[in-house]
């Protein structure tokens, strides 16, 4: 784990994607969730070797495509066109999730509504009307891969902090999460404890004044 740091600037989304990207080891099988992390991939590198998988049933998925490169029978899992790397190989859904259930994926990066500092995950229903129906996926994901990391604003509209002491939303994955990519900090949970890479914008102490969760330097 890196030692803390600290910037004077929040993190851009484009920022963000670009330290997960830049965090995920070499050749790894990842997913990208829907929302903001479908972005990391156009900040990973061929030397990194990486190799993307989609619940929909695709190995080898490339960047998001734009222009002539888009091909609507080619699409992510959140409906997103996308490019396919040499290689790309392409199978039934009912294979992708036997890879997402059985332990084959190193890293899964999901959007979240809340994360609790035990690392429970909820990113799938609030009670808003016409919101998704059913977790879907995403429950296989956080438990199935071997790393689940969250990318999300830390904080509501309202300005409530999204890093709670325990979930009041329905649950997607109990103690799954292991790190959190927000604007203004990101988060390691180990143990039961919130452990602070790096604030970004804000300072330490005014970060904790905000949140609801003890939080350690890393």
């Amino acid at each position: 784990m890196s030692n803390y740091s600290n910037t004077q600037e929040k993190l851009s989304r484009d920022d963000m994607a670009q330290t997960v990207a830049a965090d995920i080891p070499s050749g790894a099988f990842v997913n990208l969730g829907i929302g903001q992390p479908t972005n990391v991939s156009n900040f990973l590198t061929s030397e990194q070797g990486v190799t993307l998988h989609t619940e929909n049933g695709m190995l080898g998925m490339g960047p998001v495509a734009t222009g002539d490169d888009i091909d609507e029978d080619l699409i992510n899992a959140g409906k997103i066109p996308v490019t396919e790397l040499p290689g790309a190989s392409f199978f039934h859904h009912a294979d992708s999730f036997a890879m997402m259930r059985g332990g084959h994926l190193d890293v899964c990066v999901l959007g979240a509504f809340q994360v609790s500092e035990a690392g429970d995950l909820a990113n799938w229903h609030t009670g808003a009307e016409g919101a998704i129906p059913a977790v879907g996926g995403a429950m296989d994901l956080a438990i199935g891969a071997k790393q689940t990391w969250v990318m999300m604003s830390l904080f509501t509209k309202t300005g409530e902090s999204k890093l709670v002491e325990a979930l009041s939303y329905p649950v997607t994955g109990l103690g799954c999460v292991s790190r959190i990519y927000t604007e203004v900090a990101i988060f390691e949970l180990r143990g039961g404890k919130v452990f602070v890479r790096s604030s970004h914008g804000i300072s330490f102490e005014e970060l904790q004044s905000k949140l609801p969760v003890e939080l350690t330097k890393a």
